[in-house]
């Protein structure tokens, strides 16, 4: 069964003969291989390319290095990478004729002076070259750097709920409930048993991630990586720093780990694109706070895989799934702040700091959003717009929730929709 993935097909539609190098980055098994040499193969021979102007590439294939005269046990065996010079002569021998030629190349980091042999390609009038990566630089967030400036990068998440309903064979009250249990890596919505998505699940975590982390890290003491990854897995969408996480592990786990080493923890969890962190934001004084900041997973299957799924919050894992689905569509998200002075009973002056759950930034576009799970009264109602009232701009601000509601805007302008509305709809906020 085929998952579509129209949205990241439309984006590499967009880029087609730009000039640039597309790069499909995104954590592993989110499909960025099978987008590029299934779905956007297919789209390119639907569109009127011939199949031999396609050149279709995986430098992971023993079937794909055998024909350039490289052997997958030796490489492995040698511990180095492919060779380049093997590799361009084969893409030679194969653009010989006129016309545009399509280069598909799949885990490009496993070859050589990779960079070299990309940038040399953006120097020929008829290759427009589209490549992914699943480790060392091309797991990195600066891998455009790596182009000179010449990469264009199409970040890639798991599925979306969206995506994940197109292939559901229940209703959407269901799915929603599985999606957010199970996540949307295509490998595991593809099961159909709820214990072999687990399984599925944990063994990825143990057998891709961590390990690709770890070695591409280089990382001393795997203990305390997996125990940081405990910590934050029990705890999304909460604040932390550095410093709070130390004294976390210094009375939970006895241990003298620094600041220091949990920051470049972190910094390889955001690398990997594992989790995402959410900075705060000033909303009156127009400022960043640089710490603590909020912790996001990519995959919400992976979090709860992670502690074993014994800890299922439903408040936070849909803060979760609301600020995924605002990054897949291209928002920039920021933890609102909003001071408010107020005097209590007693006449002495307080100052609070009120939270938006997200403010997102795309373009001239700019929303302010609370997550609310339920809102089952005015009292409850009354808390979660406190502080879009304390807001003086003009932009919409939003109550998404689980509650099965028909969009509606209230007295002071303020739109509540359902949590349904907002996955399966992806022009609702403009609505």
């Amino acid at each position: 069964m085929e998952i579509r993935r129209d949205f990241y097909l439309e984006k590499l539609i967009k880029r087609k003969n730009n000039g640039l190098i597309k790069v499909i980055t995104g954590i592993r098994r989110c499909g960025k291989s099978y987008l590029l040499n299934n779905i956007f193969y297919n789209h390119l021979l639907n569109s009127g390319v011939e199949a031999d102007h396609i050149i279709r590439f995986a430098f992971d294939s023993a079937d794909d290095l055998y024909l350039i005269g490289e052997n997958l046990i030796q490489i492995e065996k040698e511990k180095r990478g492919v060779n380049s010079e093997k590799f361009m002569a084969y893409i030679r021998s194969k653009t010989t004729a006129d016309g545009m030629y399509y280069l598909l190349l799949d885990e490009v980091q496993l070859m050589d002076c990779f960079e070299s042999v990309l940038n040399g390609y953006l120097r020929k009038d008829n290759m427009d070259v589209f490549v992914t990566g699943s480790n060392a630089k091309f797991l990195s967030k600066d891998i455009v750097t790596e182009f000179a400036g010449r990469g264009d990068e199409i970040h890639m998440y798991p599925l979306s709920f969206a995506e994940f309903m197109s292939i559901y064979k229940g209703d959407k009250y269901m799915g929603l409930s599985e999606y957010m249990l199970y996540g949307g890596i295509p490998l595991v919505v593809l099961r159909e048993d709820a214990s072999d998505k687990a399984t599925t699940l944990q063994n990825l975590f143990s057998e891709i991630y961590i390990r690709d982390i770890f070695k591409r890290n280089r990382i001393k003491n795997i203990e305390e990586l997996e125990d940081l990854l405990n910590i934050l897995s029990s705890a999304i969408g909460s604040l932390a720093n550095p410093e709070k996480l130390k004294n976390t592990f210094k009375t939970v786990k006895k241990s003298k780990i620094t600041s220091k080493t949990i920051k470049k923890y972190l910094d390889c969890f955001e690398d990997s694109f594992l989790i995402e962190s959410a900075q705060r934001y000033d909303i009156k004084g127009k400022a960043y706070i640089e710490t603590p900041k909020k912790y996001y997973f990519s995959d919400l299957g992976l979090r709860n895989a992670r502690i074993n799924f014994r800890q299922f919050e439903q408040t936070h894992s849909m803060e979760n799934v609301i600020y995924n689905e605002l990054r897949m569509r291209g928002y920039s998200v920021d933890v609102g702040v909003v001071t408010v002075v107020e005097k209590d009973q007693d006449g002495k002056i307080n100052r609070k700091q009120l939270e938006v759950d997200f403010v997102c930034n795309l373009g001239s576009s700019k929303y302010y959003i609370q997550s609310a799970y339920s809102l089952p009264d005015e009292a409850k109602r009354k808390q979660e717009i406190r502080p879009f009232r304390k807001i003086d701009d003009s932009f919409k601000k939003i109550i998404i929730t689980k509650d099965i509601v028909q969009p509606y805007y209230d007295d002071y302008g303020i739109l509540t929709m359902s949590i349904y509305d907002f996955l399966l709809d992806s022009g609702c906020l403009e609505k």
